[in-house]
């Protein structure tokens, strides 16, 4: 726990700087090594990339594989690790906590909750219920002792309910509720981020790749961003490349591809299996 403890300190200072950082999300070990060696000083898993990664579609493998993904994440990297941690694997409020428990205990140093139910005809759960489910998740972070970044996210905008007003007064109630970190996924525009960030005191996230405009680092950052993610574009991306080869070589039998290849010595760098020095 001690190990713990201190990633999910360096994690806390990250967001209490007053800067802003990118947090990329790696969807396996190899991944998490090669964004680590790059010098990101943290890192947050993707549920999408872990299914994709698994041929499944988004939203499928469900709590076990989702902490054992992170948990291999975590033990693999010397920085911290936030876990995507959907929208809790239950609509109770005790099942969230149960999940934000487990995530402590299995070393990561931040955790993200949805509002948002999967179910079709109404995906995202009454403000009441959606508040009582981040108010367990604080509630299981202070009993842990360890001091565990909540990510509260309001999921209107990935669920075709652009409502800027709704999203606001979520993201509001979520830090009253004892969020540490707001999120709201798939904002359409810099004017958007704008008003959430004006609208609440806690720190932003804020993913790029997802939907909406794609905004430089410098932008988001004079618009008080606190940290920047990724998703499952780095994923996408390189199942993007993979797709692309393969077509290459079905339709033009030429390999031009491996040109952009890390070679076999770079990676073994990357992948030496020299333990990390300890985060600080």
């Amino acid at each position: 726990m001690a190990r713990n403890d201190r990633k999910a300190r360096a994690l806390c200072r990250l967001h209490d700087s007053k800067s802003c950082f990118v947090i990329p999300n790696p969807w396996d070990v190899g991944s998490a090594r090669i964004l680590t060696a790059a010098g990101f000083k943290a890192l947050a898993t993707t549920g999408a990339g872990l299914a994709y990664s698994r041929g499944e579609p988004n939203g499928y493998p469900g709590r076990e594989a989702i902490l054992e993904n992170a948990t291999e994440i975590a033990n693999a990297v010397s920085v911290p690790v936030s876990a995507d941690l959907e929208n809790g694997f239950g609509d109770e409020p005790a099942i969230v906590a149960d999940t934000i428990s487990r995530a402590i205990e299995a070393g990561l140093a931040g955790g993200s909750i949805e509002d948002a139910n999967l179910d079709g005809d109404d995906p995202i759960y009454p403000v009441e219920c959606a508040v009582e489910r981040i108010e367990a998740a604080a509630a299981a972070v202070r009993a842990s002792g360890i001091p565990f970044q909540l990510v509260a996210r309001a999921e209107n905008y990935l669920y075709g309910r652009p409502d800027l007003g709704d999203t606001i007064d979520r993201l509001q109630r979520f830090q009253e509720a004892g969020a540490d970190v707001l999120y709201a996924p798939g904002l359409a525009s810099v004017g958007d981020i704008r008003a959430i960030v004006s609208s609440v005191d806690l720190p932003v996230n804020v993913v790029m790749g997802r939907t909406g405009d794609l905004v430089d680092f410098a932008t988001l950052k004079d618009l008080g961003v606190a940290r920047i993610s990724i998703g499952s574009s780095l994923q996408r991306l390189a199942y993007g490349a993979l797709d692309r080869a393969a077509r290459e070589m079905i339709d033009g039998g030429t390999f031009s591809f491996a040109a952009d290849a890390l070679t076999v010595e770079e990676l073994d760098r990357r992948f030496d299996p020299a333990p990390d020095s300890e985060v600080s």
